[in-house]
């Protein structure tokens, strides 16, 4: 039996103005998993005026109380976790490791944005003016336009809302068509259940037919103040634009081409076992996952021999099933997306040295590809799917220099035994994020998440993400005497 869901607007469940309806359907059997109302423009601005409203009284309440309201929220979605990873293998077909990272990770995001509630909100500034009191003052700017995928829902869903909501902003949350529970109206419950008051957030799910058409909605409504969006590069080109067309700020987490360089001296095993988890984890399908393997040519030859076979074994198929490691892509369309890429590879010149094979219930098995050269679309392209590519180096100048060669800029993760010239390479990578000794998949909420280049603007997490959704104003107080005119 499938779920119904309503949006949820000014704190009610309530079915969209047109009365229809989206369905939700399971990747893995194709049946339909839930069925969403289908918001347009007219339910955005219900949201929209919904959270406006609530913004002054929301800005106003104490930090305690809504630091009391996101450990409450915290602690519920881990005792939903079962709940929880359910809706993660229904709708986006993920495994149970992943529903359970998730889960405790959304959790803590939770938890760091409670501590964000108590930060300091400014500084006294030097000033020239006798008698003049000079500060720097951080204030909410709103609502916030937030639009969360479906990748990692619970993980990306709730840095979407979080932090603004922990800085005195209001949300109105568009979450993805392919997991409008998971990235939204399931986050949506805990905040809720937890004690937010009615309006703070609002949930407004669509038809994927509508969703250019809810997102200008959203963005073009002068009293949303900044843009919030976790997607691809094509479609984060889209919205900052349209962001930047109503001179609104936007904060851009977008993709990545991430390579994960392993120098001469790296333990072979070790190796191997990041590069499986970087480029498979969640079936390859995360902006921080392993697009290439850049590997000395000293020990190349070694290493994908082990990669593959290592590969080849990963267990593959039912993402219900707690021993599958390969869950199935979000869509047919993206298992059919990442096949093309193979099939463009092979045909050029590629070696298939793992994977590769048709496999139904939009399952991509774990391939690894060789010899791929930049006539080749899988060169280029952000691959998020289960398909790596591994790549010969004469040392760490070229492995820098390959890595560096595009124009994403999200992450990436350097092995080595020998500290000293990891850490070089790590400062010489153009990417946001360096993990030297581990792979490029790593996340804490407290830490500054974002990337440069193509890769996006902006940051989440600690005092990055506190700067990010509040803006900064300058107040004067004149506190001896008056000040003086000359006229």
């Amino acid at each position: 039996m499938s779920i119904t869901r309503d949006l949820i607007i000014d704190g009610e469940h309530v079915p969209a103005l047109s009365g229809r309806t989206a369905e939700d359907i399971n990747p893995y059997t194709g049946e339909v998993f839930a069925t969403v109302a289908a918001g347009g423009p007219e339910d955005v601005t219900r949201a929209v005026d919904a959270a406006a409203s609530a913004a002054e009284e929301w800005a106003g309440t104490t930090p305690s109380a809504r630091r009391r309201i996101f450990l409450r929220a915290a602690d519920l979605l881990e005792e939903r976790i079962e709940q929880g990873a359910g809706i993660m293998a229904q709708e986006v077909g993920g495994v149970r490791g992943w529903a359970e990272f998730n889960t405790h990770l959304a959790a803590n995001i939770l938890r760091e944005a409670a501590g964000a509630t108590t930060l300091p909100q400014g500084e006294v500034l030097a000033t020239d003016m006798p008698g003049v009191r000079s500060m720097s003052v951080r204030r909410p700017y709103g609502v916030v336009a937030a639009i969360s995928p479906w990748n990692a829902p619970f993980i990306l869903g709730m840095r979407s809302i979080a932090v603004p909501l922990a800085v005195g902003n209001t949300v109105v949350l568009k979450p993805s068509e392919d997991a409008p529970l998971a990235c939204g109206l399931f986050l949506a419950d805990a905040l809720v259940d937890a004690g937010l008051p009615a309006g703070v957030l609002n949930v407004v799910t669509n038809d994927r037919a509508d969703a250019a058409e809810v997102v200008s909605a959203l963005i073009s409504d002068q009293r949303v103040r900044i843009v919030n969006f976790t997607g691809s590069t094509a479609v984060g080109r889209t919205i900052g634009t349209l962001a930047a067309q109503h001179l609104k700020p936007a904060v851009l987490e977008l993709g990545g081409k991430n390579s994960l360089v392993v120098l001469r001296d790296a333990d072979l095993d070790y190796a191997v076992d990041a590069a499986a988890f970087g480029a498979y984890m969640n079936a390859g399908q995360i902006c921080m996952s392993v697009d290439r393997v850049l590997v000395d040519r000293s020990i190349a030859e070694e290493f994908t021999e082990r990669f593959a076979r290592k590969v080849r074994d990963l267990p593959t198929g039912d993402p219900a099933d707690p021993g599958t490691v390969i869950g199935p892509a979000v869509n047919a369309r993206s298992a059919a997306r990442q096949y093309a890429l193979i099939d463009d590879a092979v045909a050029k010149g590629a070696v298939l040295r793992a994977g590769g094979h048709r496999l139904e219930n939009s399952l991509v098995p774990a391939t690894v590809l060789t010899d791929v050269t930049p006539e080749m679309d899988i060169f280029h392209d952000e691959i998020f799917g289960a398909v790596t590519t591994v790549f010969e180096v004469d040392g760490p100048d070229e492995a820098v220099e390959f890595a560096n060669n595009t124009n994403y800029g999200l992450t990436a993760g350097v092995i080595t035994e020998n500290l000293g010239e990891g850490i070089s390479v790590a400062q010489r990578l153009k990417t946001g994020i360096v993990h030297v000794n581990d792979q490029s998949v790593s996340d804490e909420p407290q830490a500054p998440f974002g990337g440069i280049q193509e890769s996006g603007y902006g940051k989440f997490g600690g005092q990055a993400g506190v700067e990010s959704f509040s803006e900064r104003r300058w107040i004067t107080v004149q506190e001896e005497g008056h000040a003086r005119f000359p006229f």
